[in-house]
């Protein structure tokens, strides 16, 4: 399978991020248990404008974060992995798996209860720590293997983006959303007459950011659509679709999943936080990711094959699925992202917070061991950067 640049460098930034991820979670932990523990804590509390440091982190900055996730997608969509449907089968299958088991685990135990809007808690992969994770096996791992993580991870985080506009937004303010809402089909017209002024599309998304918080759906959304309203052209290198993406590389994966693992995982951790394990939003967060997501992509990408609508490339085999499916269980990112949304009550989010860490460390470990033993006979891929078209 032949690799784009644009996919080499996103592997490479997320890989390396991922890495990051973990060290500044630790760190975090460590600093938030340690005699700085209430200065660091209330430094993320800290309020400018109105909001604390983490809503600004989690609000604002995290609205970068998706429209590199929604570029990525649109770049899978027309010249990637998805642009052929039958080599898009097998990850959409495998997305659709991964978020519709986990979820349905969660509300198997939390169905009545005040913990079962943390559904879709379970649903998404962080994709940065899951990159890192397969790092980790160096050149064994297969190039298909690196694209169908990536294009899964990048679905089913588009998934959990709809889960968020669809049942976690509060009151709706229709004046804002259909302002917002208006701008976006401003800049659509925009990409349809080939305006390819970056700056338009930027002071656009601002402003449709803006409204969208005003309208009470998550601001984050503006994102994604303002990434299928910058112009993708022919994909090429002066493309403004290319040139954004491949400037937002770095600063998201080095600067701003950094700044949110600190902001949202400098956790109290007391001396009995295994039992906040047992409650049932912990089992099914823990249970969700850890056995879910791995039953759920196997489960659906086996069915595919059996009814012939989607095939394994050449060089991955089930048993490398498997592994693939534990990765998927890292949920880190999105699944702290989704538990801030899903519960009010902040002991019911510290608690959601360690069960998605545990779930998520479970996964990554299994995941590594796994690949590590069923890729032991594959050849090294090479690695000289290809076209995937």
């Amino acid at each position: 399978m032949k690799l784009t640049d644009l996919f080499n460098d996103f592997f490479r930034s997320e890989k390396a991020g991922g890495l990051l991820l973990i060290l500044v979670t630790l760190l975090s932990i460590v600093i938030a248990n340690s005699s700085l523990g209430n200065v660091y804590t209330g430094f993320w509390d800290f309020e400018f404008a109105g909001h604390s440091i983490t809503h600004w982190i989690n609000d604002g900055l995290m609205t970068i974060f998706f429209l590199l996730i929604g570029l990525e997608l649109e770049r899978e969509i027309y010249i990637g992995e998805l642009s052929n449907i039958k080599n898009a089968a097998m990850p959409i299958a495998g997305a659709i798996g991964g978020m519709i088991v986990p979820a349905c685990i969660f509300l198997l135990i939390n169905y009545g209860m005040p913990s079962q809007s943390g559904a879709g808690i379970p649903m998404a992969t962080d994709i940065a720590f899951a990159l890192g994770v397969l790092s980790l096996l160096g050149n064994k791992v297969p190039a298909s293997l690196k694209v169908f993580i990536t294009a899964f991870a990048v679905i089913d985080d588009l998934g959990a983006i709809i889960v968020i506009a669809l049942f976690y937004t509060g009151t709706l303010n229709f004046i804002s959303l259909l302002v917002a809402l208006g701008i976006f089909a401003v800049m659509i017209v925009c990409n349809r007459l080939k305006i390819y002024y970056l700056v338009i599309y930027l002071a656009g998304g601002a402003t449709m950011w803006f409204f969208m918080l005003d309208s009470g759906i998550h601001p984050t959304i503006t994102g994604v659509l303002l990434a299928f309203a910058i112009p993708f052209g022919d994909g090429g290198k002066t493309s403004p679709s290319y040139v954004i993406q491949h400037v937002l590389h770095k600063p998201v994966a080095f600067v701003i999943l950094p700044l949110f693992a600190l902001a949202n995982t400098s956790i109290p951790v007391s001396s009995d936080w295994y039992t906040q394990l047992n409650d049932p939003a912990g089992i099914g967060i823990i249970l969700g990711l850890f056995v879910g997501k791995p039953a759920g992509i196997c489960l659906f990408i086996l069915l595919g094959i059996a009814f012939r609508l989607c095939a394994l490339p050449g060089d991955l085999k089930k048993t490398h699925i498997l592994g693939a499916g534990f990765l998927g269980g890292i949920g880190f990112t999105m699944s702290i992202f989704i538990s801030l949304l899903a519960f009010d009550n902040h002991t019911m989010v510290n608690a959601a917070k360690i069960a998605i860490l545990a779930a998520s460390c479970l996964s990554a470990i299994c995941g590594y061991i796994w690949l590590k033993l069923t890729l032991r006979k594959v050849i090294p891929v090479d690695q000289e950067i290809y076209d995937i078209t």
